[in-house]
C-alpha cells in the first residue's frame, strides 16, 4: 500500500509566514509540520509517499529530496491549479495504481498514529475509511453522520450539522474513490470537493469506515494553532533529566528536566523550563526560556524573556524588555529592543523580518 501526502495548498490563513515558506515547512518542536505526516505512516510500515506540490521547484522537495534522511521513498505529484482535495487526490491515480492507499494532509498533526487502522485497511470490506474526531464547532468542518456503525453521510461545512464528528484530514481510499471522483462536479467556490467524492462513494454502495481519533489532532492552518500544536507535541515528551553538560551549561543557571539541548549549543546564567526543545548552535544568555517554547538552529537569545513561542533558525532576540508570549518568529529575523519597555509583545514574522520595540 502506498501513500499521498497533500502539500500544494498557498498557507493563506498563516501568512505572512508562507509568504516565504510553505505551510508543511514550518516547524513544530523543530521538525517541519510534513515530517509528522511521514511519521505516521513510516510508522504504519507505508514508505513509499507521494507528495502532491504545486510546482516542482517546490521547497518541500528541495528539503525533503528523495526521502532517504527519513528512511522513506518520496515521489512528487504537482497540482498546478488549486481546485480541491478531491482534483488532488485524482493527480496521484497514477502514482497509487489500482492498490489501496493513505491519504494525509500535510499541516495536520495527530497524537494517535493509526496503525491498526492503516495496516487493517486493505483487507477491510470498506471501500474509504475516514478518520473523525469530535469538536466543538461542526459548522468549521466537514462532518460525517454514522448509523449502525458506517458511515451514512458526509456534509462540507454544514448550517445545521447531523453530529459533531469532523473529518480530520486522514483518509484511506480504495480505487473505487477514483471513479467517484469522476462523477462529482466543483462546489460553489468552484473546488471538487472530496466531501463530495465520499458521499458518491456511499451512493455507489459501497461501506465508508468511520474512525475516531484518540487524543489531540491539530490542523495547523493559522498561527494559534501552530503555537498550539507546538505546546501538545512539547507536552507528549518523555521525562529527561535536566542537561548538566559543563560545556552547554555555563555559570549560574536553573534548568527543569524535559529540556532537549542541541548540539553545540550554550546556556549561560539563564533559567529554562521544560518542556523546552533548543536546536543546535543556539545561544541562551541571561535569559529566560519558558514552558512550550522551540528553539530553531543558530538562534541567539540575550537579555529577553521567551514562553510558549517558536522561534525559528538563524534569529536573534536581544534586549527584550518585558516577555515574548505566544509568537511565531520565522528564520532569520532580529527582535531588538529600542527606548520603549512594553509588558509583553505577540509577533507573528516572515522571514528576514527586523523589529525594534
Amino acid at each position: 500500500m502506498k501513500a499521498v501526502i497533500l502539500a500544494a495548498g498557498q498557507g493563506t490563513r498563516l501568512r505572512p509566514v508562507t509568504l516565504t515558506m510553505p505551510k508543511p515547512l514550518v516547524p513544530v518542536a523543530n521538525q517541519p509540520l510534513i515530517a509528522y505526516a511521514i511519521h505516521v505512516l513510516k510508522n504504519a510500515g507505508l514508505t513509499e509517499i507521494g507528495i502532491v506540490v504545486n510546482d516542482l521547484d517546490s521547497p518541500i522537495r528541495a528539503a525533503l529530496g528523495d526521502g532517504s534522511a527519513l528512511g522513506v521513498q518520496l515521489d512528487y505529484i504537482v497540482q498546478r491549479e488549486q481546485l480541491g482535495l478531491a482534483h488532488a487526490i485524482n493527480l496521484t491515480h497514477d502514482f497509487v495504481g489500482v492498490d489501496p492507499f493513505c491519504v494525509l494532509l500535510g499541516d495536520n498533526i495527530f497524537q494517535d498514529r493509526m496503525e491498526q487502522l492503516i495496516r487493517e485497511f486493505p483487507t477491510s470490506p470498506a471501500e474509504v475509511a475516514i478518520a473523525l474526531i469530535e469538536v466543538h464547532d461542526p459548522s468549521r468542518f466537514g462532518i460525517a453522520e454514522i448509523q449502525d456503525g458506517r458511515i451514512k453521510r458526509v456534509v462540507e461545512k454544514p448550517k445545521d450539522p447531523p453530529s459533531n464528528l469532523a473529518i480530520s484530514g486522514a483518509y484511506l481510499f480504495k480505487s473505487s474513490i477514483f471513479d467517484a471522483i469522476a462523477k462529482i462536479k466543483p462546489s460553489h467556490r468552484n473546488e471538487y470537493e472530496i466531501t463530495d467524492a465520499i458521499q458518491q462513494v456511499i451512493s455507489d454502495g459501497y461501506m465508508v469506515h468511520p474512525y475516531t481519533l484518540k487524543g489531540w489532532w491539530i490542523d495547523a492552518g493559522k498561527p494559534d494553532s501552530i503555537i498550539q500544536g507546538n505546546q501538545l507535541v512539547l507536552g507528549d515528551l518523555q521525562f529527561t533529566p535536566a542537561p548538566d553538560d559543563p560545556q552547554q551549561v555555563v555559570g549560574k543557571c536553573d534548568i527543569s528536566s524535559r529540556v532537549l539541548l542541541g548540539e553545540g549549543s550554550q546556556i549561560i546564567d539563564s533559567v529554562v523550563r521544560g518542556p523546552v526543545i533548543i536546536g543546535r548552535n543556539v545561544i541562551v544568555r541571561n535569559s529566560y526560556i519558558g514552558p512550550y517554547t522551540s528553539l530553531g538552529d543558530n538562534v541567539v537569545v540575550e537579555n529577553s524573556e521567551i514562553d510558549a513561542s517558536i522561534v525559528m533558525q538563524n534569529c536573534k532576540i536581544l534586549n527584550i524588555p518585558g516577555r515574548i508570549d505566544s509568537s511565531l518568529i520565522a528564520d532569520n529575523s532580529q527582535v531588538e529592543a529600542s527606548g520603549r519597555v512594553p509588558a509583553a509583545h505577540r509577533l507573528i514574522l516572515a522571514e528576514n523580518s527586523y523589529v525594534r520595540l
